[in-house]
Formats: C-alpha cells, structure tokens, sequence
C-alpha cells in the first residue's frame, strides 16, 4: 500500500506541475483549474491518507481558485524550484552513486569470467579431478555412498521426469538412494508419486519415499527431515535436484570426484539448461538473466573466491559440511543461499562446473515468475539482514573475503540493483523532466545502462535482438523487486511467504487449448491485471506527454516505451496463461 499511495501522490505532484503550466498558456484557464481540482479529488480518494492532511490538501488546491493563473504558476514555480528540485537532486546523486557501483560490479565480474574463458582455467586445471575407477578387491566400496534428494510439491506435471532422471544417473546401485520428499496436499497426487516410487522400486532401485505430517520450514524443513533418516546419516554426498530437474546419467560421475579429491570443497554446482526457454518471449528473456547468472555471476565467484549462492538445486554438497553448520535452516526464503553463507564462513570452498548442465523448466506464466522473483529477492535481503553481523565477526574468513560477501554478494546484488533499477530508471528520470530546475548527466542516463546491457549481451550474442526487451522487461519486473527487498530489508509480515513456482511440464500446451474454453473474466483479472503497474503506466505516460511538449530533452522516447511495458504487462500480457481450474 505504501508503494501505490507513492505512485498515486507522483501522479498528483506530475498533475499539477502540468496543468499549472499549461494554465499559463491557456486561453480560458478556469477549465485548467476544475480540472486539477477534479484530478486531485480522484486521486486522494485513492490514496489512504489521514483525514486532516487529505483536507488541507484539498483546501489548498481549491483556494488556488482564487489566484490568478499566473500567481498560481509563480508559487507552484517556487515549491517546485525550493522543495522538488533539491529533493530530486538528492535522489539522482544517489541513484548515480548507486548505478556507478553496479557497473563497477558487472565490470569486475564480466573481466573476471571473460578471464577464465580466455585462459581456460577450467576446474579440472584448478582442482584435482580424475574419473573413479573401479577396484577389484574394493568392488562398489570404492564408490562413496550418495544420497539424491528429490522434493517436491503437488509436481503432478514434472514429477515422472526427475525421478525417472535420477533413478537413471550411473552409479553402483548399493551406493546410492533416491530420496523422494513429498510435501503435496494433494491426496491423488500423493497416490500417483508413491506409486511411481515403488514402480522403480520394483525394478531394482534404492528408492524412498518420504511425507511429512506438516509443511513446517516448506523446502528447508523437507530436506532438513530427509537428512535425518538413519539411510541418509550412513552417506557422503548428497545431490539435490528441484522435482522439474532432469540430470544428465553422467552427473554423479562427473561431481563427486571433485569432493573426493579436494577434501575442503563443500559444494559442487552445475549449470541450468531450459527445455522451455523458446515457448514465449518472457522464457527467452528469462534465459538472458539466468545464462549472465550463472557465465558471470557463479563463474567469477567460483574462480576468484570459491564462493557463490547455491542455487538450490542441481548441485552435489559433502554431506559432513552441512552438518557442521547446523544444517538446513527455515528462517528465510532462501535456504540454499543460508546454507551457502553459514559453509563459506566456516572455511568451506564452492566450485561452478559450467560443462554440467541440468535441464529443468523456465517459469512461462507471469504470475509464477512474479511469486519465484519475489521469493527470491525478499529472502535474500532478508538472509543480509540476518547475517551481516555474522559475517563481520568471522574468524575463519579473510577480511577480503567478508567484504566481497558483504558489499559485493549482499548490497550491491541483492540491495542495491532492484532499488536503483526501479528508482532511476522509472521514477528519477521521468520526473527530472517535469521539473527543469534538475539535469542529469548524460554518463548516467545513458553510458553506464548501456555498459551494464552489453557487459550481459557479450555472454549472449544469440539473443542480441531480444535485449531491448529484456531492457523493458526488467525495468517493469524491478518494481516488484524492489517491493521485494524492502520488505525483506524491513522484516515485514509477508518476509516468509512462499508460493512454490508452477511447473507445467508437457501439459503447457494442454492446458492451455482446456483453459481458452473455461477462463473468465473473473480469472482474468483476478490471475493477469495488476493495477499497480497500470497506475504506473499513467504516471510515465504523463511525464512523457510533459517532456513532448515542454521538456527540452528527448528522454520521452524512452519513456513512452517504457509506460508501454507497464500497460502491456499490467494487463498480463506477458508469458503463456492458464488459469487455476
């Protein structure tokens, strides 16, 4: 609420601006008036105010009837040059100050997986690795015990694929155990998991199925309850993959030498691949966000410091590093990255194997994607909340390694880049051109976005035609985001929500022929409209009309693209849609 009363209170200070100067160039201003009047009454009755200053707002508003245009343009002038204009000045030098230490971020990441690219410093050439061989004497004993950890939630579309997958990695059948953790509420979902559990029982497989009383701790608490079955304390390593994750067979014999051989690597992670990422322009999009993640983000962590966050699926963890951590923890939405911090701080080591890739799907309806962002950004700058002072007192950590996990893993990536993305970009700079007493150099408006965006299509040349959208498509997603990290930043009452993100598997085209018959309108609005981007659509719509006729720049250009965006995905246009029936 406090997000929409500051785009509605925008939208009334972008009103008035507008109308006060189109009353000095209109011939019969008294219509000017009523209309501000009138907008101004819309927009307060929107906005949930405390009675006494919607009053005086009003009252003031109203009594500019009784000024003269001109008057009324000469006061508004001086709030705006003595109250707006040093406010926004502020907020740029800020949001400069901020875009300059995430370009520096994406430069220092980019030089340093470019670098490891070049020089192929791959890790079998950093780490011991050789391929397990088999021992007469020993026999399968030569092979460590592993635990394949699979859980899940009402996955009635995906849930076959992984299980099939991982029943089918090669490895000494005595030495390994598939691990179903069903958290579903679904009774007939239940039913079909259990029964395809002991379907590949019957064939010979070390599989278990396991539920839970109650969803306590959500992901977290399934894998914390799966590590404490007496079958798993007997195993080394344990590999964790997301009910829609689909290894390779080769995946255990291509990891687990690395734990073997290197006795302080605590985690061993692969790379996504998307069996989904050409189904819609959103999928295509998500693919340029995630591939930077992993080529840059994961590749320069690994390689320069041997730290990164886990991402929670398709990677192998020594089994003995997470329990000298104190294992899985609920506290937050974002139990790998908790796992990750509490193990690095601790001495352990991670390692990014970019070769290993594991197919699994993309979120392809806006609404999942919106609840997978969401969870993400909230838990982490909720775990930054939580363990900044941890990180401080460490011990077994250099003083190097604290500050790239504080200012360079945490604020810059999980703080700073959702609120400067939104902040700038939708609300600094279509509001410096309502207000002319403001500049903004050019360097921030346009060098340092235009260096972020080719530092991110270097890594994806395939997909260079898409980055405009992928520009636009951010900038929208990064209102939600910075929703996101303050409420994680703040603790609210919503920090622990989570929504498991839908998988639709083979059933997307399905369901979406079932659904075109049985959607509504109820649905659609209920599952698409999002009103909070349309207002903010209006907003930008308005600044860009501003800037046409009175700006004396050209930022409207970019602008009307932008409240197009907002409009286009307001109205749940983005992405497949299937509704909840």
């Amino acid at each position: 609420m406090a997000m929409r009363g500051a785009v509605l209170l925008a939208l009334l200070a972008a009103s008035t601006f507008s109308l006060a100067s189109a009353a000095s160039h209109a011939t019969t201003n008294v219509f000017a008036l009523d209309a501000l009047v009138n907008r101004t009454s819309t927009l307060l009755s929107a906005v949930k105010l405390p009675p006494s200053l919607r009053s005086s707002i009003f009252e003031f508003v109203e009594s500019l009837g009784e000024f003269s245009p001109d008057q009324i343009e000469a006061v508004l002038v001086e709030v705006r040059k003595r109250a707006i204009a040093p406010a926004l000045r502020v907020a740029i030098l800020l949001c400069l100050v901020m875009s300059v230490m995430l370009m520096l971020e994406a430069m220092y990441m980019s030089a340093v997986s470019l670098g490891v690219k070049l020089f192929h410093r791959t890790p079998e050439k950093r780490y011991r690795w050789e391929p397990i061989r088999g021992d007469e004497e020993l026999g399968s004993l030569a092979y460590p015990m592993v635990l394949v950890q699979i859980p899940m939630y009402n996955e009635k579309e995906v849930y076959k694929l992984s299980i099939g997958a991982a029943c089918a990695l090669t490895w000494p059948p005595d030495r390994i155990i598939i691990q179903v953790l069903d958290d579903s509420t679904d009774p007939m979902i239940k039913n079909l998991v259990e029964q395809e559990c002991r379907t590949w029982a019957s064939k010979g497989i070390n599989i278990a199925y396991e539920v839970r009383e109650n969803r306590k701790g959500y992901k977290a608490g399934a894998l914390k309850k799966g590590m404490e079955q007496t079958y798993a304390q007997q195993c080394d390593y344990v590999a964790i993959f997301d009910a829609d994750f689909q290894p390779e067979s080769d995946f255990l014999m291509r990891t687990i030498p690395f734990l073997m051989y290197n006795s302080r690597i605590a985690l061993v992670q692969a790379r996504w691949d998307f069996v989904n990422y050409s189904k819609c322009l959103m999928t295509r999009i998500q693919k340029i966000s995630l591939d930077y993640h992993f080529k840059v983000e994961q590749e320069s962590g690994s390689s320069s410091y041997a730290f990164f966050g886990f991402n929670g699926t398709a990677g192998v963890w020594r089994i003995s590093a997470i329990n000298e951590v104190g294992g899985w923890k609920d506290r937050t939405t974002v139990e790998d990255m908790d796992l990750a911090v509490r193990a690095s701080l601790k001495g352990w080591k991670f390692l990014y194997v970019g070769d290993i890739k594991v197919r699994s799907e993309l979120p392809s309806t806006f609404k999942a994607y919106r609840h997978q962002q969401h969870r993400w950004t909230c838990g982490a700058a909720n775990l930054f909340r939580k363990m900044a002072r941890d990180i401080v007192l460490a011990k077994e950590v250099s003083l190097l390694k604290k500050i790239h996990v504080i200012y360079s893993f945490f604020f810059v990536r999980r703080v700073v880049a959702p609120i400067v993305t939104f902040a700038f970009y939708c609300i600094v700079i279509p509001l410096s051109v309502v207000v002319p007493e403001v500049s903004i150099p050019i360097w921030g408006v346009v060098y340092i976005p235009t260096t972020i965006t080719l530092l991110n299509a270097i890594r994806n040349p395939s997909s260079l035609h898409i980055m405009p959208f992928w520009i636009l498509f951010e900038n929208v997603m990064s209102m939600h985001r910075m929703k996101a990290a303050l409420i994680g930043l703040l603790e609210t009452a919503s920090v622990n929500e989570w929504v498991v993100t839908q998988k639709l598997g083979d059933t997307l085209k399905e369901k979406m022929q079932t659904n075109a018959v049985e959607s509504t309108r109820t649905s659609f609005v209920t599952d698409r409209v999002s009103f909070l981007q349309l207002g903010f659509a209006v907003f930008l719509m308005c600044c860009a009309s501003y800037n046409v006729a009175l700006g004396v720049n050209y930022y409207y250009v970019y602008i009307y693209l932008q409240a197009f965006a907002f409009v286009v995905m307001g109205f749940g246009y983005v992405g497949t849609f299937t509704t909840n029936s």
